[in-house]
């Protein structure tokens, strides 16, 4: 899979904590970053998601993680799926993730 252009991602040493931390004051997108905690690349389809929000608003949560520097967007022919860059974002704001998700 590859990061189609259609879907840019920040460089992260560009990327400012509050705009990550602005990125995640909404409680679905936490609920987002709970789930790709797992390191796995999800579907942006999936069930799993658990969450009641039509297509569009979740495609503008994805959107919103995606420019703030949190996510990327894999596309591989028709499928798109989310992946965190967890590995990039310790490496720039050590320990931030693991506190975001222990305080969920």
């Amino acid at each position: 899979m590859s990061n189609d252009q259609q879907y840019p991602i920040p460089d992260l040493a560009e990327v400012e904590l509050v705009d990550v931390l602005r990125a995640l004051a909404d409680p679905v997108r936490l609920q987002i970053l709970q789930v790709l905690a797992d390191g796995r690349a999800h579907p942006k389809s999936q069930p799993e998601w658990g969450l009641d929000l039509q297509k569009s608003t979740l495609s503008h949560h994805f959107k919103t993680m995606r420019e703030a520097g949190l996510t990327e967007t894999l596309v591989d022919g028709r499928t798109h799926e989310i992946r965190l860059r967890r590995d990039e974002l310790a490496v720039r704001f050590p320990g931030l993730i693991d506190s975001l998700l222990a305080a969920r």
